[in-house]
């Protein structure tokens, strides 16, 4: 079975799981998991940033992050597509009890007119504008990135409006291998900046959170009162470790199998593809035919083959991995054609 369903499906290999047994570990609440802090403080210095923090997951990274820099009745700017207001359970409006308003764009990146236009004035009866989210890479626009003139231009605007600055980066590291910038160069620009060790590095589990010392000081709090305080987890900030160290390297072989994949479908009548250009690993497309989107998926499935659904209007996505070879994504070509030209 070809899985592109989500960079999250991969499993350890063997030189990961060999680095989780032989991991030192202690009590992670006391600070005393020595494979821990040694993973913080490498992403940390990737970041060039004062400190980092493990979380278990994306989610609490960026719900941590939104409380860090906003609170009860205030309102938060994201892009109307964006992770934190889809997928994320309303989260912000129950634990850092903010509402959100969305701003729109056409690939992820908000124009500065339009989040100038979402400030809220300074009256009583609005809620008080603190803090601007990105996303990068942008999932639902189909893994766009963000550029690093885009990160400078937000941040000097963003500064002038004495507003808080946090990036979603769980695939920061496809940002960075497509566009080559470092992840420094992006994290100088933001306030805060969560990172995925599962998505696009294949890591089981965990992100991180960095920012400034007082940051994390506050973010260990919260990740306590949300559950997330872990005792000897070195066995999982060992594989996260082993993900950075080893899988980064893959991560270009995964943009080429996207654009390949996407390259062979635009040349067929059968199916339509989102993007112009694949960015990085994510391929948005539907059949050209009207089809139900589980049946579609459930037709790929009993041939091989796994998707997920994308955004409304029936679009779909597939998502390379370090898992996927050139071959299977060969094969994925032919198994979408096949189905998008079969009725059901």
């Amino acid at each position: 079975m070809i899985d592109l369903r989500s960079d999250t499906v991969t499993t350890p290999t063997p030189g990961m799981r060999k680095a989780m047994a032989t991991a030192k570990v202690g009590d992670d609440v006391f600070q005393e998991d020595p494979t821990v802090n040694a993973l913080q403080d490498y992403v940390a210095d990737l970041f060039d940033k004062e400190a980092a923090l493990f979380v278990p997951s994306g989610c609490m990274g960026n719900q941590i992050s939104i409380a860090l820099h906003a609170g009860t009745g205030d309102e938060v700017i994201v892009e109307s597509q964006s992770h934190i207001f889809h997928y994320e359970t309303t989260a912000p409006s129950i634990i850092a009890r903010v509402q959100m308003h969305c701003v729109a764009s056409a690939r992820g990146a908000m124009e500065l007119s339009d989040i100038e236009a979402a400030i809220r004035p300074d009256a009583y009866y609005f809620p008080k504008t603190t803090l601007i989210c990105i996303e990068n890479t942008h999932n639902r626009h189909g893994g766009t990135v963000l550029g690093i003139d885009y990160f400078r231009a937000l941040d000097r605007f963003r500064k002038k409006k004495k507003l808080a600055l946090h990036c979603d980066g769980a695939r920061i590291w496809n940002a960075c291998a497509a566009s080559g910038v470092e992840p420094r160069e992006y994290a100088h620009h933001v306030d805060t900046l969560s990172v995925c060790l599962s998505k696009a590095l294949g890591a089981p589990v965990g992100s991180l959170i960095v920012g400034t010392r007082e940051h994390i000081q506050h973010a260990r709090r919260w990740r306590k009162i949300l559950g997330g305080g872990m005792r000897q987890v070195g066995v999982l900030a060992a594989a996260g470790m082993y993900a950075l160290k080893h899988h980064r390297e893959a991560l270009m072989s995964d943009h080429e199998n996207a654009r390949l994949l996407a390259l062979r479908l635009r040349e067929s009548d059968r199916i339509v593809v989102d993007n112009e250009t694949v960015d990085s690993n994510i391929v948005v497309f539907k059949p050209r035919r009207v089809t139900p989107v589980p049946a579609f998926i459930e037709q790929c499935q009993r041939m091989g083959l796994r998707v997920s659904s994308g955004r409304e209007g029936g679009w779909l996505r597939a998502v390379f991995h370090h898992q996927v070879s050139r071959k299977q994504t060969k094969e994925a070509v032919e198994v979408l054609l096949r189905c998008a030209a079969t009725p059901k």
